[in-house]
């Protein structure tokens, strides 16, 4: 019985296969990624870019001591536009920033959204919903209580290159999902990019290295595969995050199974107490601050409905900026604290989970991880250039061997 030699791995069909899917996912994603690499790289030095082309607007704040949050939310509901009203409220996490008041659309009198009107008829058609989400923001001086600026949905150059790195520019869930599936094919780039690179045993040392005087495919090549393997750590992190960012519930659940975690972004429900009389958020705030000592208020978000607890986020001491904060949830019908979700903590899956948006953004981990955060979206346009690259020049190569060839057959069948 003959003994037939085992194919070398690059002769086996499953990985031509590999290869072609690898290729042809690039090709034809090429100018998504190379979009989406871009912009996430502008947005992550977003500050340093407001710095650098003074885009950055200065506020005049008055010297003293800082209001109580009920005068905060009650400026800002003041001077919030007709048919909207205060929502999540972010505090400064510097001296001389203002505070800003997040604006959505105010529920209809006397029931949440989507609930009929009052006196409205039996059978009559519903009244037409009201918008859906934040509405723009108000910025605040926690001492004067004068609005010192505004933010509107839309505005500026930055705030298109968000909308287009987190949406598409397309506003449903759709065009986050559109997203969402760019960052799954990043994925599938990176794992099957790792095997396709594995190097041949003696070829190790090449394969993290750019030949000297390499020219052409060789030149592509090896950057393609050198820059490849030395940032797929950063590269495959950065795009797992956006794919949670996308899909939290479904990444939730999958991580969940295998290390046990709460869900984070849940809110926590309360039962109203009929005739009594809730806390007033100043009682809210002092409960919440009091239940984590020394940590520092950061954010308060007013329940949308009753039978919602107030969501008080609070930085633990020693926090770094962007890292996860620690939320205090509070009842303020039973006037106690329900729940509190602590980074310090929680569990490893639920620390996985909490991660995922600052490690996405380049925040909480230092200067060091910021800059390659932002060098990660430098990859995708460098895999694009040398990954067409090297398809054209084998492209070409392949076609001037198949006329060569067609010319020698030629020649030969003339000289018969």
């Amino acid at each position: 019985m003959a003994i037939t030699a085992a194919k070398p791995q690059r002769q086996r069909l499953w990985f031509r296969t590999l290869q072609n899917i690898h290729l042809w996912t690039g090709l034809i994603l090429c100018l998504p990624l190379v979009m989406l690499g871009i912009t996430g790289s502008i947005l992550v030095l977003e500050d340093e870019l407001r710095d650098l082309t003074g885009d950055r607007p200065t506020y005049v704040l008055e010297a003293g001591a800082a209001k109580p949050m009920s005068a905060i939310l009650a400026a800002a509901k003041g001077a919030a536009p007709a048919g909207t009203q205060p929502g999540f409220v972010t505090l400064p996490d510097e001296p001389g920033k203002p505070v800003t008041v997040r604006l959505t659309a105010a529920r209809p009198p006397g029931g949440e959204r989507g609930q009929g009107a009052p006196g409205q008829q039996p059978g009559a058609p519903p009244p037409q919903a009201a918008p859906q989400g934040p509405m723009g923001a108000l910025l605040i001086d926690p001492v004067s209580l004068a609005v010192v600026g505004s933010q509107t949905p839309g505005d500026g150059f930055l705030r298109t290159v968000h909308m287009l790195h987190a949406n598409f520019l397309i506003r449903d869930r759709s065009g986050r999902e559109i997203i969402g599936w760019l960052g799954v094919a990043m994925l599938a780039l990176g794992v099957s990019g790792l095997i396709i690179w594995w190097p041949r045993p003696g070829r190790w040392k090449a394969a993290f290295t750019v030949k000297a005087g390499a020219r052409g495919v060789r030149l592509h090549r090896d950057l393609h595969g050198a820059v490849g393997i030395w940032s797929l750590v950063i590269f495959m992190v950065v795009s797992f995050s956006g794919v949670y960012l996308a899909f939290p519930q479904t990444l939730g659940d999958g991580v969940s199974a295998i290390l046990p975690a709460r869900d984070l972004r849940a809110q926590v429900t309360v039962e109203p107490v009929k005739g009594a009389k809730p806390l007033d958020v100043d009682q809210v705030v002092e409960l919440a601050v009091n239940a984590l000592p020394g940590a520092t208020l950061r954010s308060v978000s007013p329940p949308a409905r009753p039978n919602q607890a107030y969501r008080v986020g609070l930085a633990p001491a020693g926090h770094s900026h962007g890292a996860p904060m620690a939320t205090v949830f509070v009842d303020p019908w039973a006037a106690r604290v329900v729940e509190i979700r602590d980074p310090a903590s929680y569990s490893l899956g639920e620390t996985l989970l909490a991660w995922q948006r600052p490690l996405h953004a380049g925040e909480g981990l230092g200067a060091l991880w910021k800059w390659l955060v932002f060098l990660s979206g430098v990859l995708p346009p460098l895999f694009a250039v040398t990954g067409t690259a090297m398809w054209w020049l084998k492209r070409k190569a392949r076609k001037a061997k198949d006329t060569e060839r067609a010319a020698a057959l030629a020649g030969a069948a003339a000289a018969e």
